[in-house]
This record gives C-alpha cells, structure tokens and sequence, in this order.
C-alpha cells in the first residue's frame, strides 16, 4: 500500500476532527483532509486543490510553534504551559486544543523531527495519534544525513530507537507502507517532559556523521506491519468514542495501549 492510500484510510479510522501536517511540499498528503486543518512549510508549492479549511503557514516548523498561539485556526489552541506562567489555567479563559491526528514529514533529519514531535505532543493526548514519514530507509544512501540520492529519506528513522528508549510510555507501530514507511506513535502525554530534558544528551548520541549504521531490522522492515491490517484493527472505533466523550488518560489510555499490544502479538 502506498503511503497517501494509506494516509487516507487514517484519516478515517482515526475519524479524525482537526489536523496538523508539517511538510506540506505540492499538497497532495494535504488533500485527504476534511477537516479543520493546519499546514506547515517554509517552502511549500501547493498545486492541487485542497477541500478543507486550512491555514497554511509558511513558516519553519520551529518558528510556527514559537507563535503566541500556533493553532488559534482550530479554535482555542493557546499553550498549557505558556498559560501557566501567565497565571491562566489551561481549561479556563483560553480552551486548549487537543490534535487528534498529525503528520510529521518536513526535514529529514532525526533532531527536527525529534523536535516536531515534542511540539506536537504539547497539543496531544493519549487518543491523539502522531505520524512519520519516511521511517524505513531501503538503503543506508537513502539514510544519510547529507543527502546524495534522489530519493532521500535521511535519518529520521532513528526516532523509533529514540522513543523506544527514552519513552516507553509510549506505543510505537511502524508501518510497511511504500516507498519508505511510516511510524504510528500513540499515548501522548503533554506533561511529560523527556525527550526536552533528555534532548542534549540524545544529540550527543544519535548525532553521527555519514555512513549511518541503519539498523537491518529497518533496513529489512522486519518489525513493521501491513498498513491493511492496521487500518482493519478494532480498537479505532472505541478510541475514537473515548476521544469523543473526553475520556481521561486514567480511563481511555490503558485499554487503547492493551489493544495496540494485542494487535502486536498477534499480526
């Protein structure tokens, strides 16, 4: 299955009621929405028609989120923690908007992705459901941080070892799409602070000059599964209703994350 196919039954197993994509390039991952959307490029080239409510900010994606209010066009959207240190709770003048899917494909280098998704996760929850692209390089050409091929995806794949390690309360699913994969990430939680903490420490580490050491389980995508099978599990449904009623993490994250685990055992 080829990644936008893909991208397109997420947005209706996720029944998905705002979106976020940081890489927008010509449009065409932006063009599967249908809901209340927000679109990051410094350099976007949009050529096909988009059905949507959309704002497309031309920005970085670091700039974007340095706004005072980066998703004030899904209405509310101010940040928790910025609204704590002006002495406004989070739920109170300001409503905090929750994303329920994002995706992630701008640079392909594993910090800006890193970065992006600890952006993203300051406006999820446990029923939010964060996307990568590009997480399955064919080739250790494919994964260099310098890019000298065509088709390109860089080392962001390294965030699955990243978030496996550091945030394991975290569920990650890869995902066989083609070209190049794609990473699932659910069980956000805005307050844990990790990967910020941890981030110098994971430069230091991940941080390495070409030829990347690509792992052959990613290289041989032994640990991913069949988009089709995915987008057929149960638990979309019943995540999406917890979602809906406002379920709280206590409540709606360990069932979610036992029905993610089941699906693993038994793809």
């Amino acid at each position: 299955m080829k990644r936008h196919e893909f991208l397109r039954g997420l947005h209706k197993a996720t029944a998905n009621r705002n979106y976020l994509e940081i890489g927008v390039n010509d449009g065409r991952s932006l063009t599967l929405s249908r809901v209340p959307s927000i679109a990051v490029d410094p350099a976007f080239k949009v050529v096909s028609e988009i059905k949507c409510d959309v704002h497309l900010a031309k920005a970085t994606s670091d700039d974007f989120f340095a706004r005072d209010n980066p998703l004030a066009h899904l209405k509310g959207g101010r940040h928790p923690l910025r609204n704590l240190r002006r002495g406004r709770s989070p739920l109170g003048h300001w409503r905090r908007t929750t994303l329920d899917l994002a995706f992630i494909d701008g640079m392909h280098l594993f910090e800006y992705a890193l970065r992006d998704f600890m952006n993203i996760e300051q406006y999820s929850d446990w029923a939010s459901v964060i996307v990568f692209d590009d997480m399955l390089p064919r080739s250790i050409d494919e994964a260099a941080r310098d890019r000298h091929t065509n088709a390109w995806t860089g080392d962001v794949y390294k965030l699955v070892e990243i978030l496996n390690r550091h945030r394991p309360d975290l569920v990650t699913v890869l995902v066989d799409t083609e070209p190049t994969g794609q990473l699932l990430v659910f069980g956000a939680d805005p307050k844990n602070t990790v990967l910020r903490d941890k981030y110098d420490e994971i430069m230091a580490e991940f941080e390495v000059p070409d030829p990347q050491k690509v792992p052959e389980a990613i290289l041989e995508r032994v640990q991913s599964v069949r988009p089709d099978d995915l987008l057929s599990a149960g638990f979309w449904r019943p995540m999406a209703r917890a979602r809906n009623i406002g379920a709280s993490r206590p409540r709606g994250w360990p069932p979610l994350r036992r029905a993610l685990e089941e699906f693993g055992v038994n793809r």
